[in-house]
């Protein structure tokens, strides 16, 4: 019987078995077996171009120059700016450096009191020295916010002299704290096309405050201007 019932119902053979039981495979069976994508080389370059100019885009874009500012046109002795438009800002130890070594020209803006009305026109008048940083060249006038055409050309002719028409010379211009006169100055040298201007906002007085002396000087002859300004 044991026999006849083997024979009706033989047992599974190894190969009935391995099929029955649950499918065992490895990661690499499984990737061996995946579907091969094949990437288009039209398609990746044109997604390569579209990534490095959204990188392009949203990259910050350089710094524009600064835009050519407008002259202090009356009120000149009022709080300054820090700097101004293409120019180099230097406190008193710097412009004491420079004045040292003898590398920049020392420009002192303040304006010159108008020669008095009542004044005889042969008289001869003598207006009261300024005290003003040791080297400094006196050129009164110049820091007002329109000039003259007598008034522009003495300031180019002076600037031209002074550098030795040198535009890469540096220039330091300076009145008084709290001075427009050497703002305006030190922005129309800027626009004369001198590559090396320095403004100076402390001026001669925040030289003094630092405990450095100051020395008499006249201003270089130029054009006479009839006001002050505003200015003491």
């Amino acid at each position: 019987m044991e026999a006849l019932a083997e024979r009706l119902h033989p047992a599974p053979s190894e190969r009935h078995r391995r099929r029955a039981g649950p499918v065992q495979c490895s990661a690499a069976d499984l990737e061996r077996s995946a579907p091969v994508r094949r990437r288009h080389p039209v398609i990746g370059r044109t997604v390569a171009a579209a990534l490095v100019a959204a990188a392009t885009l949203s990259a910050p874009s350089a710094a524009a120059p600064p835009k050519p500012a407008d002259f202090r046109m009356s009120d000149y002795r009022a709080p300054t700016p820090e700097s101004v438009p293409g120019a180099a800002t230097v406190g008193t130890g710097r412009v004491q450096e420079m004045a040292k070594s003898g590398e920049a020209v020392l420009i002192d803006v303040y304006p010159a009191p108008p020669r008095p009305a009542t004044l005889p026109a042969d008289a001869v008048w003598m207006p009261k020295a300024r005290r003003t940083v040791p080297g400094a060249v006196w050129l009164p006038n110049v820091g007002y916010g329109a000039l003259s055409d007598d008034m522009d050309r003495y300031f180019r002719d002076s600037l031209e002299r002074l550098t030795g028409d040198d535009r890469g010379r540096p220039i330091v211009f300076f009145c008084e704290p709290d001075c427009w006169m050497s703002w305006n100055a030190a922005l129309r040298a800027v626009g004369y096309g001198y590559a090396a201007v320095h403004y100076y906002p402390e001026g001669a007085g925040g030289w003094a405050s630092a405990g450095l002396p100051l020395e008499p000087v006249q201003p270089e002859p130029g054009p006479a201007r009839a006001e002050s300004g505003g200015f003491p």
